[in-house]
């Protein structure tokens, strides 16, 4: 199975990069499954309804959050009625929607994607990511009742994504992480047969501050003195994130490769 994993869109610049790029690698690459991180897509702050339906209009079959996951309002009904929506695993037991969902891919394959929120430097304590994905994977071991399966972990440290990915590893296809919206080097398939990346990166503008325009953030950190709102970076975007091939009969990752489409950053894809 071929499968693409984007990282967090920022702003209006990312949401402009999915609707260029997506459609069409969905069938250059003749991708099976794509994952879309769209927890900064709404003006850099969580994700909005019809900024959700965007995304899948353009060719996400899922999309996941993070910590932002109801910055917006309106999320906290839309993900009720819209199944394709994914927030983390372990946010608070209150919260609507879910953190797990099996879908369909072409040929009849079953694809489990599962988001979890890391506990290192996060604002606020979530649940603990390691025991909510070990019953997860207990429940769909790679190879059984899914085709594949992936992983989105939305955490800050690297220490703390590698911990997961070695965890999860010959027990998911594909833990891949988001939140820094910084890409990773380190694409891989792990020993036990899971590709592994620490950060996909963001679909959004690199020529940033994280994708926050420049001016604000500098600001901050050379005078120790706000003055005014961040705003999401606007100019031509990179997608950012990773390509998996997966052996249909053991979930395993077969190929990996780090994917950057358009805007600065030196462009990448699948050989």
């Amino acid at each position: 199975m071929k499968i693409l994993f984007l990282g967090d869109v920022m702003g209006r610049a990312g949401r402009a990069a999915i609707t260029t790029h997506l459609p069409r690698l969905r069938v250059e690459w003749k991708l099976d499954f794509v994952v879309v991180n769209g927890e900064n897509a709404t003006s850099g702050m969580g994700l909005s309804g019809d900024h959700a339906n965007l995304l899948l209009d353009a060719g996400a079959d899922v999309v996941t959050l993070g910590d932002h996951a109801f910055d917006q309002k309106d999320m906290l009904t839309f993900i009720e009625k819209e199944q394709r929506i994914i927030r983390p695993i372990n946010y608070s037991k209150a919260a609507p929607g879910v953190g797990a969902r099996v879908f369909n891919a072409p040929g009849g394959r079953k694809v489990l994607v599962a988001q979890v929120l890391g506990q290192v430097f996060m604002k606020r304590p979530f649940d603990d990511p390691f025991s909510a994905l070990d019953g997860l994977l207990r429940q769909y071991p790679m190879g059984g009742q899914v085709a594949a399966s992936l992983i989105d972990i939305h955490c800050e440290a690297t220490s703390e994504k590698m911990a997961t990915g070695h965890f999860c590893d010959g027990r998911a296809s594909i833990v891949v992480g988001t939140h820094t919206h910084v890409p990773t080097g380190d694409a891989m398939i792990l020993p036990g047969g899971t590709a592994y990346m620490t950060d996909a990166g963001m679909c959004g503008d690199y020529n940033s501050v994280i994708g926050m325009e420049k001016t604000e953030p500098l600001r901050r950190f050379i005078t120790g003195m706000p003055k005014s709102r961040f705003s999401p970076a606007a100019d031509e975007a990179t997608l950012s994130g990773l390509y998996v091939e997966t052996d249909n009969q053991t979930g395993k990752a077969t190929k990996v490769a780090m994917i950057r489409q358009g805007g600065r950053l030196a462009q990448a894809g699948p050989a």
